[in-house]
């Protein structure tokens, strides 16, 4: 039995699985921009493939093992592993399980800082990701460093109740 591919199919593949996927492929990859691309080929290939007809019972796990495979070839292409050694031959050194669990629970984490208030996420990429001290940020954004401050709490607040939102779904 064919599957139609709706619109809304697409969508929410896409939506619910592109940063997951994303953040797996740069646990091999190390390099945002090629994880990118090896994710959207592989969702790109996989929504033709299901346009054509093709059923797939567990789509994510068709998906981690399309993207894992993919970037094991990338990496073999790249010359940065031999070419003798097979993907079964990782799996001592990645636990797959892990970096799946890692990825869906980073992505959480990126969705969660992602729906910050714009001045919020800001200010908070500001000094966590990019490591700026306040006043810096406050000279940067011409604001109060007492504002800095309070929108860097008010940030890790919200992000501390995803967190534990995260933490529950899991191990709730």
């Amino acid at each position: 039995m064919a599957l139609t591919l709706q619109r809304t199919d697409v969508d929410e593949i896409f939506r619910r699985y592109y940063r997951p996927l994303c953040l797996y492929a740069l646990h091999y990859l190390r390099s945002p921009e090629n994880a990118e691309d090896v994710v959207q080929d592989c969702l790109a290939d996989f929504l033709e493939g299901m346009g054509v007809g093709r059923e797939v019972a567990d789509v994510k796990a068709y998906l981690y093992m399309m993207v894992r495979n993919r970037c094991i070839d990338a990496l073999k292409r790249d010359s940065r592993i031999d070419h003798e050694h097979t993907a079964d031959e990782f799996e001592e050194s990645i636990a797959e399980e892990d970096y799946e669990e890692a990825s869906v629970i980073e992505a959480r984490m990126w969705t969660a800082i992602d729906s910050l208030p714009e001045k919020c996420r800001e200010v908070f990429l500001m000094s966590k990701r990019d490591g700026l001290k306040y006043e810096e940020i406050a000279e940067e954004l011409d604001i109060s460093v007492n504002t800095v401050k309070n929108q860097v709490s008010k940030a890790l607040k919200t992000l501390k109740g995803a967190c534990h939102k995260v933490y529950m779904f899991f191990f709730g």
